[in-house]
């Protein structure tokens, strides 16, 4: 076990504990020596953690000490800085955003270890911005318009080059590796459409809203339409 996860790891344990623990116990669950335990906790220590700890008696958080909900080991802050990653490259601008307030505020309660890992991007993660303003056009409006299930309309541009105007009841974006997608019920042709956003010339998002059924929405596309 690297140093970082073991940091973590000790951390999840004092946070599930109401009495304190012993350093022969945390080495014991640990499979390091004491004295590696004494070294991390004055790491935690020194980063910040509000750790008690008394010569003969062991350790604990101390009393009414908040800490984050949710801790991670190495492996799945990996997985969460290359989601980030993916999400501030291949979508629209306010989730881009969100997405990296979200890291900062991972980095925020990170100890100086995983910080120093982890606060800068790593050497072996690149993650291209594959033509985000065309292919992620419209990607925000569209999102709210989804949640809000608040009809659109748009300007349409086909793949033999003419235009239409459709009014669309957007159900949901797919992401196929270079474009994003709107899944949506198109109310000219009264049955399930897809539209690629880089294709649509002009969005506006109409005040009228729309009720999906168990024949109309989502998940009953693709399990209809998709093998």
């Amino acid at each position: 076990m690297r140093k970082a996860e073991r940091l973590f790891q000790i951390v999840n344990i004092l946070r599930g504990r109401r009495t304190v623990i012993t350093a022969e116990q945390l080495a014991g669950r640990l499979a390091v020596s004491e004295r590696t335990i004494y070294r991390d906790m004055q790491v935690l220590v020194l980063s910040g953690m509000q750790i008690e700890s008394e010569a003969g008696v062991g350790y604990r958080l101390k009393p009414k000490f908040d800490i984050p909900p949710l801790m991670f080991d190495e492996g799945e802050l990996e997985a969460l800085l290359l989601g980030v990653r993916m999400v501030q490259g291949w979508s629209g601008e306010k989730m881009g955003s969100a997405a990296d307030s979200a890291l900062h505020k991972i980095h925020s309660v990170l100890p100086d270890e995983l910080h120093r890992l982890y606060v800068q991007q790593p050497e072996w993660l690149i993650v291209p911005s594959i033509h985000r303003k065309r292919s992620a056009r419209h990607s925000d409006e569209v999102q709210e318009s989804i949640k809000k299930k608040t009809k659109l309309t748009i300007n349409y541009q086909r793949e033999d080059g003419k235009h239409s105007l459709r009014i669309i009841w957007p159900l949901g974006l797919v992401f196929w590796g270079s474009t994003w997608t709107l899944i949506a019920w198109c109310e000219i042709r009264d049955d399930y459409r897809m539209f690629r956003l880089d294709r649509i010339d002009k969005l506006v998002t109409l005040v009228d809203k729309f009720t999906t059924t168990s024949q109309c929405n989502l998940q009953h596309y693709w399990q209809n339409h998709t093998g």
